[in-house]
C-alpha cells in the first residue's frame, strides 16, 4: 500500500531539497539542468546555469607527452590546473614587464641627472 494517493500533496519544507515539487516552474528548471542517467550511464547532460565567471574558450592544443602525463596523473581537473598555471604565468610576465619598464624609466632619469627621490 502506498503512503500517498495520486494527486495528494507532497509534504515539503524549504530545506527538504533543491526545488519545491509543488512549483511547476521550479520543477521544470531543476530537471532541465539535471543529467539524465540510464543504467548507470549519462544519456544526456543537463544545461548549465548562468556563468559566474567569463566562459572559457574551447581550443585544440597540442601538448608534449610529459605535460599531459604530469598533469593527467594528478587526477580529475588536470586541464583546469593547466589553465590556472598559464594564467599565473601571464600575470607574472606582465609584472616583470612593468618592473622592466619602471627600471628603464629610472635608468633614463639617472642618465639625465634627475633626482630619483625627494630627499
Amino acid at each position: 500500500m502506498l503512503a500517498f494517493k495520486e494527486g495528494d500533496r507532497i509534504p515539503f519544507e524549504p530545506g527538504d531539497g533543491p526545488y519545491d515539487p509543488h512549483d511547476a516552474e521550479a520543477t521544470r528548471a531543476f530537471f532541465e539542468r539535471a543529467d539524465l542517467i540510464l543504467n548507470g550511464r549519462v544519456v544526456r547532460r543537463g544545461k548549465r546555469g548562468p556563468q559566474k565567471a567569463p566562459t572559457k574558450k574551447l581550443v585544440s592544443l597540442r601538448l608534449s607527452p610529459e605535460v599531459v602525463e604530469h598533469f593527467g596523473s594528478t587526477g580529475p581537473g588536470w586541464q583546469t590546473r593547466i589553465d590556472e598555471m598559464l594564467v599565473k604565468a601571464i600575470k607574472k610576465r606582465a609584472q616583470q614587464m612593468r618592473m622592466r619598464a619602471l627600471s628603464a624609466t629610472r635608468f633614463a632619469q639617472l642618465r639625465s641627472g634627475q633626482r630619483l627621490c625627494r630627499c
